[in-house]
């Protein structure tokens, strides 16, 4: 009867701990939503192409977990938060597609290697945190990026921007969509106006001679 007794209080414990783990270590998954761009304009005079390199990043931003910051000298990781698109890919997807949007090129693609567009765009997402000094609880997103001509190896256009964004609940779910509101004016900003506008290009390569 004890023993009995003894095996049944180990099952309900390895019961009770497995309930626990399985709550304890349950990883949630977001990924970033930015609104669709508009449908292209019908692009008559668009002849050239780019192409877009996958973004870059610093490295604790690409270990998967969201990122938050308790001081400027501090980097915490949410262990059971994650993204489930790595946010270098979705910013080079969201570059891709507004650039399409522009009906500025005829042409705007992932960059493979190949040598059969005008220009290459290449940047870096600097910053994607949640920023817990200062007061508040706020996110930071940080993008730079440039565009240079394929051919010459001329950079033609670079800019760099930064924005920062209040966060009202502080909950992960809540930090992750002001992520996404302060990616997209980051993203606006940077592509505003749109490199490659012949204005820009032909200014830009006239500087650089």
């Amino acid at each position: 009867m004890k023993r009995s007794l003894a095996v049944i209080v180990v099952a309900l414990s390895i019961i009770v701990l497995a309930g626990c783990a399985g709550k304890m270590g349950r990883t949630n998954y977001y990924t970033l939503n930015l609104p669709a761009p508009p449908d292209p304009p019908v692009a008559e005079n668009a002849r050239t192409t780019v192409a877009i390199r996958e973004f870059r990043a610093p490295a604790y931003l690409r270990q998967g977990a969201i990122v938050y910051k308790p001081s400027p000298e501090q980097i915490g990781f949410y262990a059971y938060h994650r993204w489930a698109v790595d946010p270098c890919d979705f910013v080079t997807d969201s570059i891709i597609d507004r650039l399409g949007a522009t009906g500025t090129f005829s042409r705007v693609k992932r960059y493979d290697g190949q040598p059969d567009a005008d220009y290459v765009v290449s940047g870096r997402l600097e910053k994607l945190e949640e920023v817990d000094y200062e007061g508040g609880v706020k996110v930071e997103v940080a993008i730079s990026a440039q565009m240079t001509k394929l051919d010459t190896g001329t950079i033609v256009w670079s800019k760099a921007v930064s924005e920062v964004g209040e966060v009202k609940q502080h909950d992960v779910p809540s930090v992750v969509s002001e992520m996404s509101h302060t990616m997209e004016r980051a993203i606006e900003k940077l592509l505003t106006p749109a490199p490659g506008t012949p204005p820009a290009v032909s200014t830009a390569a006239t500087n650089g001679n």
